[in-house]
Parts: structure tokens; C-alpha cells; sequence
């Protein structure tokens, strides 16, 4: 390792021969061993290191990719290189799922170096491919795996909030009752990822459509299957949203009714007995000359009265239509 390259700690640096074997690289210089196709250094963007390696050895484009600190998926060509920014749901503990992370990636002949934040478990996995001598045997075939893998895994989370939609579904529309889960943390996963997801399938798109030597004619059809399947995801969120939506506006809209036929119910009890309650409160007037003072069945006979207005109001509230 040379001594500019000292405080630079790279996750992980192969040197790639065509056939997929890999060795260690033993130095952090942009160029491979000799014999080797192609460099991958896998670096974190938290290194207090990784800014004046890529000053030193990348060109400005490049620096900009790996280097920025808010970021959107996209692609960009020049300056002899391929730089790319993509996406992968959050699979790492305690964090949310729509909480994309993110992949900064810079591409040349015979280099590749990726830059992560936190853990991207897609590139963990071709991490232990490589080491078990089955990496891709070109830059852009890694670009291509390391897309698969994204896409692989934001296909799994969209299929998975598809069944919990039907489940929610089931319970709304078929059994009539409210859903097992809350609809609004749903909801809100659901956005956050189609706010991620529509620039990363914009962007696969790109990669699949762009005229560079680095991706070869025989990676295009599979690019192109890859961005396919991005965009069938954000379809299906997009789907599971308007879904969501509808329950929501279903659930709303049966509680608006109970509480509309509630109230319906309470008005008129409360029109059959308003009668009874002015006579019940008339005859409670604690004055002389009450009717009934002296008797000992007034009681008797105000409550048999009180039975036949409640009863002649009901008769009329319906010859009248009122409910």
C-alpha cells in the first residue's frame, strides 16, 4: 500500500481475472494486478480517507458521484467512465424498509469502485460471490449483477406488500371487519418507496439504453430485463397505493354511515319521547293546582297517557314519512 493510500480502508478490494477468479488486491491503485481483467474497491462513504483517495486517483465526475451527499438514482458518461447512482430497499436492522439505501458507483475499463453509506445487501452478496471465485468477468458485468440484486430484493418487499393488501382486502370487503393492520404505516412505507423506486427504474432504463463500450451489446437485453422488473415493481406499489386508498375511502365511508344512522336512531327517540318529556315536566311543577293531587291513581293515569302520546307520535312520525 503506498503511503498516499495509508488512511484509506477499503470494505473490500478484489483483483478480477476474466474467468472469475479473484485474488485480494494488495494495494488501493486504480489499476489491476497483472493477469487480472478488472479492479473492484468497495469503499465506505464514512472513511475519513475516501476523499483524498478519490482526488488523487479519479477523475472530478467521478469524485462528484462517490462523494455527494445527497443523492438520486442516475446515470452520467464521460470523462472515460460510467458513473451511476442507485438504490436498494433498507434491509439492515432496526431500520424501515422505505428507507432506501444508497449505492454510488463508478465505472472504467478496468476498474469499478462502489461507495456505500450503510450495508447494501445486494452488493454483500456479490461480495461473498467474488470470494468463492464467481465474480462477473467484466465491469459491466458486475453493473449488471449488482443491479439484479437490487432489483431482486425491491421485488420481494413490493410482492410482499401486494399479499398484505390482500389480506387487508379479505378482511374489509369479504369478512367486514376492519384490518389486522393499521392502513396508514402502510401507506406511508408505500409512498416513501415509489418516491425511490420511479428514478432507480428511470434510471436502469438509461443504463440499458446508453451508448457506452462499457456495457457491452450482450449485457443490453439483460439490462433492459432488469429495468423491466423495476418498473413492474413500482407498478405494483403503485397499484397497492390506489388499493390502500380505496380501503381507506370503504372504511371511512361505513363509519360515516354508522355514525350518520346512529345519530338518525337517537333523533328520533328523542322526537317520541320530547312529548313525554314536556308533560313529565309540566306535571313536575312543585306548585298548587296540579291535577291529580288528591287521587291515588293519577300516577297511574298519567303514565298510561304518557304510553298512548309516545305511540300516537311514533303513528304520525310514519304517516308523515320522517323515518
Amino acid at each position: 500500500m503506498s503511503s498516499d493510500d495509508h488512511t484509506l480502508s477499503p470494505l473490500c478490494a478484489f483483483d478480477i481475472h476474466a474467468d472469475g477468479t479473484a485474488q485480494p488486491a494488495t494495494d488501493l491503485r486504480t489499476a489491476p494486478a497483472d493477469g487480472a481483467a478488472y479492479r473492484w474497491l468497495h469503499l465506505d462513504l464514512a472513511d475519513p480517507g475516501l476523499a483524498g483517495w478519490t482526488t488523487r486517483n479519479l477523475p472530478p465526475l467521478a469524485r462528484r458521484t462517490l462523494l455527494a451527499d445527497k443523492t438520486r438514482p442516475r446515470m452520467d458518461m464521460g470523462e472515460g467512465g460510467l458513473s451511476v447512482t442507485l438504490r436498494g430497499v433498507n434491509l439492515n436492522d432496526g431500520e424501515e424498509t422505505a428507507d432506501m439505501v444508497s449505492l454510488r458507483i463508478w465505472i472504467a475499463e478496468a476498474l469499478i469502485v462502489t461507495v456505500r453509506r450503510q450495508r447494501v445487501f445486494a452488493v454483500e452478496e456479490l461480495r461473498a460471490q467474488v470470494g468463492a471465485d464467481d465474480a462477473p468477468h467484466s465491469p459491466g458485468h458486475m453493473l449488471a449483477r449488482i443491479t439484479e440484486g437490487l432489483v431482486k430484493r425491491l421485488e420481494q418487499i413490493a410482492f410482499e406488500r401486494e399479499d398484505l393488501a390482500d389480506d387487508m382486502e379479505d378482511a374489509v370487503y369479504d369478512e367486514d371487519r376492519a384490518p389486522g393492520s393499521d392502513l396508514a404505516p402502510l401507506r406511508r412505507e408505500v409512498i416513501k418507496l415509489r418516491r425511490h423506486v420511479a428514478p432507480l427504474s428511470e434510471a436502469l432504463m438509461q443504463l440499458a439504453k446508453s451508448d457506452t463500450p462499457l456495457i457491452k451489446p450482450d449485457l443490453r437485453a439483460r439490462m433492459r430485463d432488469t429495468a423491466s422488473r423495476a418498473r413492474w415493481a413500482l407498478e405494483e406499489l403503485l397499484e397497492v397505493h390506489e388499493r390502500l386508498e380505496a380501503m381507506a375511502d370503504h372504511l371511512d365511508a361505513i363509519h360515516d354511515a354508522r355514525l350518520e344512522r346512529n345519530s338518525y336512531r337517537l333523533s328520533v327517540v328523542a322526537a317520541i319521547f320530547l312529548p313525554i318529556s314536556f308533560l313529565t315536566g309540566l306535571f313536575g311543577v312543585n306548585v298548587g293546582g296540579m291535577p291529580g293531587i288528591d287521587s291515588p291513581h293519577a300516577f297511574a293515569i298519567l303514565c298510561v297517557g304518557m304510553g298512548v302520546v309516545a305511540v300516537a307520535s311514533y303513528v304520525v312520525m310514519r304517516l308523515l314519512r320522517w323515518f
